[in-house]
């Protein structure tokens, strides 16, 4: 059961949705940062969409990723992520393994997060976006 599963606190691992400049215009994606001088193991990410747009309630599909490692001062891209689901809230579960310990944190982009003055340069992977600890 969940509840019998000691859950430690997640430090050292961050979420950013960036965009990047191609050849067809701008693409953005969500990569995961491990900050942390281990790796990690069996990565699993879940992400939704969810809120209202112009009153209508809104919801994404539910995406699940899987990674086998993650080294240590690492990234990875995830998923590439829609410009228009933007104007929801977007939700992203991260469990993963350092040694034989799980770690669970969920990760929640707002609505808001997307205004231009919160998109700044995100130094670890060398691109403009939103950086989530």
């Amino acid at each position: 059961m969940k509840k019998d599963i000691d859950f430690h606190p997640v430090t050292g691992v961050k979420l950013a949705i960036a965009k990047e400049e191609t050849a067809t215009g701008t693409a953005w994606a969500v990569y995961i940062i491990n900050l942390n001088m281990i790796e990690l193991k069996n990565i699993m990410i879940t992400s939704k969409g969810y809120g209202e747009i112009n009153g209508e309630i809104k919801k994404t599909s539910m995406l699940r990723h899987m990674l086998d490692e993650l080294g240590e001062q690492a990234v990875a891209k995830i998923e590439a992520i829609d410009p228009s689901v933007f104007a929801l809230n977007n939700e992203f579960w991260v469990s993963y393994y350092i040694m034989d310990q799980i770690f669970d944190k969920k990760f929640i982009f707002t609505s808001g997060s997307f205004d231009p003055e919160f998109i700044k340069l995100i130094p670890e992977i060398g691109l403009e976006g939103i950086l989530h600890a």
